[in-house]
């Protein structure tokens, strides 16, 4: 399944808090889990959006970024269904 976890800030950052995020996403990349990520620009924020199993493994991801796990940033859950040309852009047959 895809998830997305939607993230808002709620505290500073500081580069070292930055480098371990990106070591998160990087080891999510070499999972194959990582699809796309990136901060807003016209948010305080970013997203993450990435495979898991579930939701429960989809909630330990997004609870293991560094972001979330210092409180600098909260957080929100949202599974994706891709609508694409493989599937018809979900009408069916």
């Amino acid at each position: 399944m895809t998830y997305i976890y939607l993230m808002s800030n709620v505290k500073p950052l500081h580069k070292e808090l930055i480098m371990s995020h990106v070591d998160h996403l990087k080891e999510l990349k070499n999972q194959d889990k990582l699809v796309f990520c990136g901060p807003f620009t016209d948010y305080p924020g970013g997203m993450v959006i990435f495979l898991a199993e579930d939701l429960a493994e989809a909630t330990k991801i997004a609870k293991s970024d560094p972001f979330i796990a210092s409180g600098c940033k909260s957080f929100e859950i949202r599974t994706l269904e891709p609508a694409n040309e493989e599937n018809n852009y979900l009408l069916g047959e």
